[in-house]
């Protein structure tokens, strides 16, 4: 199978943003985000997938984590999207159930082509650090439906 990696380069308004990745790697990540608790997610997401994610983004949090958050999980949904090619030798869902320090996870994803994010949290304050816990389930929507209809995937958390 040949390498699968991508750039992406989202710029907008209020977010400047790079992406890198390398669906074969060894669970490496840099990200800076300016927003604590989701360079957090976003590291853990690629120590646990496994794979090398590089994020930079520079954003306006003078006005709040909104764009910052969603702006790059448009970006890596997109460079997931490319990496996975014509998804040639992959399995078309999978899932996981893992339990966290506070928390039971529970992650479907399907890359069939229709776009589908479903979440739902229980007990959740309103910031996690600077980050509003409400964006946490829009990263996931962003995440899961950023790509063209042909390359959807479906997440369920």
């Amino acid at each position: 199978m040949d390498e699968r990696r991508a750039t992406v380069d989202r710029d907008t308004a209020e977010t400047k943003v790079h992406v890198e990745l390398n669906l074969d790697g060894s669970g490496v990540a840099e990200v800076h985000t300016g927003v604590g608790f989701f360079d957090h997610m976003l590291t853990a997401f690629a120590r646990h997938g496994r794979f090398d994610l590089t994020v930079s983004c520079d954003g306006d949090l003078h006005v709040d984590a909104h764009h910052t958050m969603e702006d790059t999980a448009l970006a890596v949904g997109q460079a997931i999207d490319r990496a996975l090619g014509d998804r040639t030798g992959i399995a078309r869902m999978g899932d996981a159930t893992v339990p966290l320090d506070e928390a039971l996870v529970q992650a479907v994803v399907d890359v069939s082509g229709r776009p589908c994010a479903v979440t739902s949290f229980d007990g959740v304050g309103e910031r996690i650090g600077e980050a509003p816990t409400e964006m946490v389930a829009h990263v996931i929507r962003s995440l899961g439906t950023s790509r063209p209809a042909s390359a959807r995937w479906c997440c369920t958390t």
